[in-house]
């Protein structure tokens, strides 16, 4: 049998992968051409999610008590009657001090947006850490809840809250558990996607739609103490993969029984839809 040449293999390899390039590259433009769209990215997640999340902060006499976090559910209403709603825990709405002042702060690029805001729902701590603020004025974009079934377990997951009370902060994970009742309604959820302090009431969304799963109320953590010189030292690692939220089922029962079901069904009502 006849040896090819080097060069006459190395040019014949060649012609092989521009064959092969080529196949792929017509291969994908048929996709194109039969309309299949791009799959999502994490990035195409937190690009829809960010704008309906926001930071709370409460503050008594110029002083800051309590930093957290919360989700836009809705917004109603035209011109000043505008009124937006955030989701967000009972613990953080539990005023310590009876002239407590509640502020909503939406970060934009332009700078940080402030409006004040009042507690119109509140849920009891440990069993139904929720609460709802009303926010006149409101100028955000409401989270669309996932349906109550539509929920499973390893599902790629983004938490965003402002740990704390600085600027917004992104993490991710996956769904790693989820707790069901008799009925198997989800009334129990945990990521493993890490938040720290200041991040109670943000959002955990999924990837694949960026809709809104459930509302964090907080996470499990280990002390951790060590001796230096003749002094000891501890303090909290949070758990990884406990980090623990009320899910959308348990979001709708709450807003049901305040009153506000409707929150979680219409996220924008117009002025005209009121009437």
């Amino acid at each position: 049998m006849k040896r090819l040449s080097p060069v006459l293999l190395a040019i014949l390899l060649g012609a092989a992968v521009v064959a092969l390039a080529g196949a792929s590259g017509e291969r994908q433009e048929a996709k194109a051409a039969e309309g299949k769209p791009e799959p999502r990215t994490r990035s195409d997640a937190i690009r829809e999610a960010l704008p309906a999340n926001v930071r709370i902060s409460v503050t008594a006499r110029g002083k800051v008590l309590r930093t957290a976090s919360g989700v836009v559910l809705a917004v109603r209403g035209e011109g000043e009657a505008r009124k937006g709603y955030v989701i967000t825990n009972a613990h953080v709405a539990a005023a310590p001090a009876g002239d407590a002042v509640f502020e909503v702060l939406v970060d934009g690029r332009k700078g940080i947006a402030r409006y004040p805001a009042k507690v119109i729902a509140q849920g009891s701590v440990p069993d139904l850490d929720l609460a709802v603020l009303e926010v006149p004025g409101l100028d955000a974009t409401p989270a669309t809840l996932v349906a109550d079934d539509d929920l499973e377990l390893g599902e790629d997951v983004i938490a965003i809250g402002a740990p704390y009370g600085k600027g917004l902060s992104v993490s991710s994970g996956i769904v790693s558990q989820l707790e069901r009742d008799e009925n198997g309604a989800v009334q129990g959820f945990k990521t493993d996607a890490p938040i720290g302090y200041g991040a109670s009431g943000g959002g955990i969304f999924r990837v694949s739609d960026g809709k809104l799963l459930a509302v964090v109320e907080g996470y499990r953590t280990v002390k951790v103490s060590f001796p230096v010189a003749e002094k000891s030292y501890s303090f909290d690692v949070p758990m990884p993969g406990e980090t623990f939220a009320s899910p959308t089922a348990k979001i709708r029962g709450f807003l049901d029984a305040k009153g506000l079901g409707w929150v979680a069904s219409s996220p924008t009502v117009t002025a005209e839809l009121e009437k």
